[in-house]
């Protein structure tokens, strides 16, 4: 009797395997996932940016769905990747630095190999960014480099236009009864790190932007730097301040190179998408475009990310579907979204289930404006990388609040800020005994989240 038990349910699994490959390609769309580098929330025109300009991304939007507070949960390139591929936070996929690599279990339930194995052909193109072993056998298509790279490369294109040859070079492969995966992981608009001319653009954008003025952000000064508390002053965020935005000048060159950087990967979106039409493979095609997380541009002084400030968290994230009725086009939505939740959206949209280990959720069903459960209103941060002067940090965010808290600092930091009425979190009130009950919640809810998430 187990015998013939176990037959029916093997039975039953091959003819519901079957059954997801016998679906149309029209309810197994194409999936594009543009990953972009140190791009903040705000480096887009349809976010509101007055300066930049990415007409190919705001079409997108304006034909898609904008998350207007989408973060990342950690401010850290090899362990925000690793989230994205896995749907899961550090502590449970394991990579916080950037040796570490994906256990091949961990990566077999990680979306590509999940989407591959329903029948998706998967492409990667660009910085992989996880770990010191690439996973070139583990694609269909492999055009991939490990660590940072180079913006130029003696007898190359730019990085981006090498990036977007490559890309159009898969979809020329492409065929309307394969549904595919392609993953783009860009360099831009990561600076390249070292003295000199941080973010190198390509010649063409050499002019864009020569006549705007880059207006400061409210924090970025003297007083506001003095004002951090001595544990986050110093160390590489200051460095790096100093090469990038210490004086107008330098900070007027930089902010400019940096959304360069920014253009070219928005020509790319149009190439891209010109290149899906004469295919006719737009119809049928996902594309997400979203950050590994944010970026100083001088707030409090600073350059880089790593810390829990929202300049260094918050991400861009559109999500455009060309099925979507008119009426579901064009929104920007509120609720509070995160890297973690990226896997589990791809794999809803290719029609494959989503494995158990993984804790996001899938944006499908806020795009399609068929959302009924309640949404998330708070998210765990965790900051576990291992660095000289770069500390660990760990915390709490809600939709007015925010703790966060340094165990490994000398002395122990605490910072608890009032996000509604001090959004460029400049005043710390964790030492405010009229804030003491907020503290002790939100030192309760991070201690919660971390036995939670593991």
């Amino acid at each position: 009797m187990r015998n013939r038990t176990l037959l029916l349910v093997f039975s039953l699994a091959v003819l519901l395997f079957s059954a997801t490959n016998r679906l149309s390609a029209a309810e197994r769309p194409n999936l594009i996932l543009l990953l972009t580098d140190d791009q903040r929330f705000d480096a887009l025109g349809c976010m509101g940016n007055p300066v930049i300009k990415t007409p190919n991304i705001d079409k997108l939007a304006a034909e898609g769905v904008t998350f207007d507070n989408a973060f990342a949960t950690t401010a850290i390139c090899a362990t925000s990747r690793a989230t994205f591929l896995t749907g899961q936070y550090a502590r449970r996929h394991g990579v916080v630095d950037f040796r570490t690599v994906l256990t091949p279990e961990a990566y077999q339930q990680s979306f590509p190999a999940l989407l591959r194995a329903a029948g998706y052909r998967t492409a990667f193109i660009g910085k992989w960014g996880v770990g010191n072993k690439l996973p070139i056998d583990q694609y269909d298509y492999w055009k991939g480099f490990g660590g940072q790279g180079e913006y130029f490369e003696e007898g190359h294109p730019h990085m981006t236009q090498r990036l977007e040859n490559q890309t159009l070079e898969f979809l020329d492969t492409c065929k309307a009864d394969q549904p595919f995966c392609l993953q783009v992981s860009f360099k831009a608009a990561h600076c390249q790190d070292g003295p000199g001319w941080q973010f190198r653009h390509a010649p063409k954008y050499a002019d864009y932007y020569a006549e705007d003025r880059i207006t400061p952000a409210e924090t970025a000064n003297d007083a506001a730097y003095a004002k951090l508390p001595q544990q986050l002053q110093g160390g590489e965020s200051r460095i790096r301040w100093q090469r990038r935005f210490d004086g107008d000048e330098m900070l007027q060159k930089n902010v400019k190179d940096y959304y360069r950087l920014l253009t070219g990967v928005d020509d790319f979106v149009g190439a891209m998408v010109a290149k899906l039409q004469e295919k006719k493979l737009a119809e049928n095609t996902v594309i997400l475009y979203t950050s590994d997380h944010g970026f100083f541009l001088g707030e409090h002084g600073l350059a880089g990310k790593w810390l829990m400030y929202d300049p260094s968290i918050r991400i861009p994230l559109i999500i455009y579907d060309p099925r979507l009725p008119q009426s579901l086009r064009g929104r920007h939505l509120n609720e509070m979204v995160l890297n973690v939740d990226i896997a589990p959206t791809l794999l809803d949209f290719g029609g494959v289930k989503v494995p158990s280990v993984m804790q996001g959720r899938s944006l499908k069903p806020l795009v399609e404006g068929k959302q009924t459960e309640p949404w998330r209103t708070e998210f765990l941060y965790e900051h576990l990388f291992p660095h000289a002067t770069i500390p660990q940090s760990e915390g709490v965010r809600t939709q007015d609040w925010k703790y966060i808290v340094y165990e490994k600092t000398e002395p122990k930091l605490e910072q608890l800020f009032d996000l509604k009425n001090d959004p460029n979190e400049t005043t710390n009130l964790a030492e405010d005994p009229q804030h003491a009950n907020k503290l002790k919640e939100l030192r309760s809810k991070l201690d919660q989240m971390r036995t939670e998430l593991q």
